[in-house]
């Protein structure tokens, strides 16, 4: 277990899914975690709860993402709480809607860029001034940014542009000690991904991986704490797959 004692983090979209297991997990290795939800308070205050009562600590904050204002009034949340520093920022908050190509709208590309991709950037923009050397920032990738699994381009094309914030990010804040990479997970049961869920989902996601079992977000929380955690301190710019050797 890496041990992330002193360390502050905030992990967005932390009231579900993969975001809940990735801040149970940095709060299990030591680290005082700020749990960000937008519509999931009580699921973020279980969240909070099962961290405090495991010894670690914890808040909650919250902010809409899709607003254009959202990641800025985020950020000033933060840093009212944590101060000068913040060690690790988790930008887990994902919206997905499968459709075809004829189906999808503006406002469901737009609404899908504004949260994967427009939220994640500006967060970290307005987060900077409280990072430092030996910080790290751990992005959200997919399997659909590089393969195709069913209907999903506009979503798949946010997460591509994750995999070349990635690179960008990291070459421009490693002067700084900064460290930036992502986790690509494939498909993994959770409220995002209600098809998984389903005998059809699982019969699916099985054909394509090389390990027989269904993901858990666990598995991907264990992952991004790695890439936050100074065990990882010389992988920057990088998008580690994490999908059970999904579509080799």
């Amino acid at each position: 277990m890496s041990n992330l004692a002193g360390k502050t983090a905030l992990v967005t979209g932390a009231s579900r899914g993969i975001g809940r297991a990735s801040a149970l997990a940095l709060g299990k290795a030591g680290a005082q975690v700020l749990v960000h939800y937008n519509g999931g308070g009580k699921d973020a205050t279980a969240v909070v709860a099962e961290i405090r009562k495991a010894g670690g600590k914890a808040e909650k904050v919250t902010a809409d993402l899709r607003a254009s204002d959202g990641p800025h009034a985020l950020a000033e949340r933060v840093r009212a709480i944590v101060g000068a520093r913040l060690d690790i920022l988790v930008a887990s908050a994902g919206i997905a809607k499968a459709a075809t190509i004829e189906e999808t709208t503006v406002e469901d590309f737009d609404a899908l860029f504004a949260v994967n991709v427009r939220a994640p950037y500006f967060l970290l923009q307005q987060l900077l001034p409280v990072m430092c050397k030996g910080s790290s920032v751990v992005l959200l990738s997919s399997l659909a940014a590089h393969a195709s699994v069913g209907t999903l381009s506009a979503y798949a094309a946010t997460k591509g542009a994750i995999d070349t914030l990635v690179k960008h990010f990291a070459a421009a804040l490693g002067e700084r000690g900064i460290r930036v990479n992502a986790v690509a997970p494939g498909v993994v049961p959770t409220d995002m991904s209600s098809f998984a869920k389903t005998k059809a989902g699982e019969d699916f996601t099985l054909g394509i991986q090389a390990l027989k079992r269904m993901a858990q977000p666990d598995d991907i929380g264990a992952a991004i704490v790695f890439l936050a955690s100074d065990e990882a301190r010389w992988i920057t710019g990088d998008t580690l797959r994490v999908d059970g050797g999904s579509k080799l």
